[in-house]
């Protein structure tokens, strides 16, 4: 028996197919090279918003053409948490719509989802060398724009010996701490404890890197412990800048607060990278307020930047609000924005020509600095003859875009 398992939306989706994907082959199950061999296809879907959705919806139905005679088709992820019952009814080639888990009997006419838990199952060894390791699930938050805790609940924090036995199992040199709220790690088991976690990961890898840091919770002490691993990247999810519009929002923050946060990062790891997302279009967004936004780009300078617009969701607080932002308008803003961002981005690369960068090798001809996240940052392009998984010293000699090239200077393990 084969399965094929098509994964879409963010990291925190990729982790719970590694988890899938290891408990299908603890049933006895191996991998298919092509979802036409399979004898289960399973696509773990997204729905953060309507573009995800639709985008799920579509690779559901384009497996249901590739899948052989026979073979079932398993729906699973956040649409079919969000959406269940409702999906199985107006999507007929699906097999099954099983929510976060997969039957762990699937040869069964009528198979039935298991009551395991997702976060704590183990996985296979990683197959690259860095991993995402999810170290909670669900979110306390109640941003006016996001359905995310109505479908995947409240925070549930992993016990910090399972994080780290994952993280020795998956044998790796870089290891990408995700969560929906990660600086909140904890909060629900009586005290945050991401400090210490940081320093733990950091004592089983060479690099660890955090996604996904609500910006009020990016404390000095949580400042200092990612310094202290030797990979400053900072991934800050800022979403706006205008104080008045944040609140509409339901969110914390404003230029001043980020301005002086993003300040105390550079103080203290002038090397340090930046990311962080935006919504446009939001209900009740103001030229005023996107004038805001444009004009802290420019003063941020960040390295990384996404733009998003407004989606509609349902049960979310952003629906009853007035003051809607016309899509055409939303879009012209988002174009504004990534233009902007797009040439501060270049220009930071451009000033890493001739600077030497410690980089891990991912694949043949391809590596990441500190400043440069796994699938979503730009990489640096070497020549291909180092192994995967090796750490080297190298001079950055272009870029072009978001990515380097760079001359290899030495090469060793770390």
């Amino acid at each position: 028996m084969q399965y094929w398992l098509e994964t879409l939306g963010c990291a925190k989706n990729q982790v719970d197919s590694d988890k899938l994907a290891g408990r299908l082959q603890a049933e006895g199950y191996g991998e298919a090279v092509d979802p036409a061999l399979a004898d289960v296809v399973v696509v773990n879907t997204c729905a953060f918003i309507e573009e995800a959705r639709q985008e799920s919806i579509e690779t559901v139905l384009q497996m249901a053409e590739r899948r052989r005679a026979g073979a079932r088709l398993v729906v699973t992820g956040c649409l079919a948490e969000r959406y269940g019952s409702e999906l199985a009814g107006a999507l007929p080639e699906v097999d099954l719509v099983a929510g976060f888990g997969v039957p762990v009997t699937l040869g069964r006419k009528e198979p039935k989802v298991p009551s395991f838990d997702l976060l704590n199952l183990p996985r296979p060894p990683a197959r690259a060398p860095w991993a995402y390791v999810k170290v909670a699930e669900g979110c306390d938050r109640k941003c006016g724009f996001c359905a995310i805790p109505s479908f995947r609940g409240r925070q549930r924090s992993r016990n910090r010996d399972d994080i780290l036995a994952e993280v020795d199992q998956l044998g790796v040199e870089e290891v990408v701490l995700v969560a929906q709220d990660l600086a909140s790690y904890g909060r629900d088991l009586g005290s945050k404890a991401i400090e210490g976690l940081v320093r733990s990961v950091a004592e089983r890898v060479a690099r660890v890197r955090l996604l996904y840091l609500y910006p009020s919770e990016l404390t000095d002490g949580l400042i200092d412990a990612m310094g202290e691993t030797g990979c400053p990247y900072f991934d800050l999810s800022l979403q706006h800048v205008s104080g008045p519009h944040l609140r509409r929002m339901r969110r914390w923050g404003d230029r001043d607060r980020f301005m002086a946060r993003i300040s105390r990062i550079r103080e203290t790891h002038p090397d340090a990278a930046l990311r962080s997302s935006f919504i446009v279009g939001y209900p009740g967004e103001t030229e005023e307020d996107h004038d805001q936004l444009l004009a802290f780009l420019e003063e941020a300078e960040l390295d990384w930047a996404g733009f998003f617009n407004f989606s509609p969701e349902e049960g979310t607080y952003a629906l009853r609000l007035p003051d809607p932002v016309p899509a055409v308008l939303a879009s012209e803003r988002r174009a504004e924005c990534a233009e902007i961002q797009d040439g501060i981005t270049f220009s930071r690369r451009l000033a890493l020509v001739g600077e030497t960068v410690r980089i891990l090798v991912d694949e043949p001809g391809v590596g990441r600095s500190h400043r440069e996240a796994p699938e979503i940052d730009g990489v640096v392009r070497i020549a291909s003859g180092v192994v995967p998984g090796s750490w080297i010293d190298v001079t950055v000699v272009g870029a072009e875009g978001p990515d380097l090239d760079a001359d290899l200077i030495a090469a060793g393990a770390a």
